[in-house]
């Protein structure tokens, strides 16, 4: 049992409180979301090792079998049974207790709230996507918590980014994150023609889908990688075969990522290589604004509660 003291909450959750969820239906109900929490562990179950009651700590929110191929093989987040667990929302929460990552004391349960999904999402796709020094990532709606966690992760390996949106203000914002190229247009002909004029992109992190996926394919260099990771532009995507194949570009599907990563994005946020950008605070009971916030797009970085 975690007494939470920090719940991030992502457009998984948004999506699942329109009934627009693939995995969660009224079926469920009731049903409290929230995957990305850190707190304190009240108590643990018996033969529980590894953990005890006082730890800090944040969950990796993978839920898993444990029996396929992949579990026994990993990466773990290639599970057959995949899904992710939800119950942050809560001033406490009973979790799996291997899934516990301890917090060094230089890293902060809102800090450590806002990497399980976002960041440790971004992160597994530019491993991925292989991303090193000097290469130039795209990255089309750059606003949004995994795009914020791609221009910081990005800058982190020395690589730089292509970031799109329909705000000046918020791709300010990005900049001062380390966003090197910021385009203001929603027109993929525009983005195509501005990406292009400034240079041949090695990786695309894309986390639109829909009409995207092409444009994401039009901007790669030969031989270019694009990731995968969601469809809030779309559940579907027309792309040019032809280009694919004769470019020997590739597409790349990614969910969440693995413990490993989470452990790693920890250690970078101890360092002080990583500060994750939180856009705002809210109480448990305040929880109704974090949503009409994300529904509207006013935010730019992560949107934590705090029971």
């Amino acid at each position: 049992m975690v007494e939470v003291e920090a719940c991030a909450i992502n457009r998984h959750d948004l999506w699942i409180l329109e009934g627009d969820s693939a995995v969660i239906d009224t079926s469920d109900l009731p049903f409290v979301s929230g995957l990305d929490l850190a707190g304190t562990v009240q108590n643990i179950g018996e033969d529980v090792t590894g953990v005890e009651s006082g730890d800090r700590v944040v969950l990796c929110p993978n839920v898993t079998c444990g029996t396929c191929r992949y579990c026994r093989e990993g990466p773990e987040n290639l599970c057959e049974n995949h899904s992710l667990y939800h119950g942050g929302l809560a001033e406490a929460a009973r979790v799996q207790a291997d899934r516990l990552v301890p917090l060094p004391d230089s890293v902060s349960t809102v800090e450590a709230a806002a990497l399980p999904t976002a960041y440790m999402t971004a992160y597994h796709m530019l491993r991925r996507l292989e991303t090193g020094p000097t290469d130039l990532v795209f990255i089309p709606g750059v606003t949004g918590g995994v795009g914020v966690a791609g221009v910081q992760l990005v800058a982190s390996l020395g690589a730089h980014s292509i970031g799109t949106s329909s705000s000046q203000v918020k791709l300010d914002r990005l900049k001062s994150l380390g966003l090197d190229y910021a385009i203001k247009s929603t027109d993929p002909n525009e983005i195509e023609d501005a990406v292009t004029n400034i240079g041949s992109v090695d990786g695309v992190l894309n986390h639109l889908g829909g009409e995207y996926t092409q444009l994401g394919l039009d901007v790669l260099r030969r031989d270019g990688r694009m990731a995968v990771c969601g469809r809030t532009a779309g559940n579907k995507s027309v792309i040019d075969i032809p280009d694919l194949f004769l470019g020997h570009k590739r597409v790349i599907g990614s969910t969440m990522g693995t413990q490993r990563d989470l452990e790693t994005l920890i250690g970078l946020v101890a360092s002080g290589s990583l500060t994750p950008e939180i856009d705002e605070t809210y109480s448990l009971e305040d929880t109704e604004a974090a949503f009409v916030a994300m529904q509207d797009r006013e935010s730019v970085g992560k949107l934590v509660v705090t029971p």
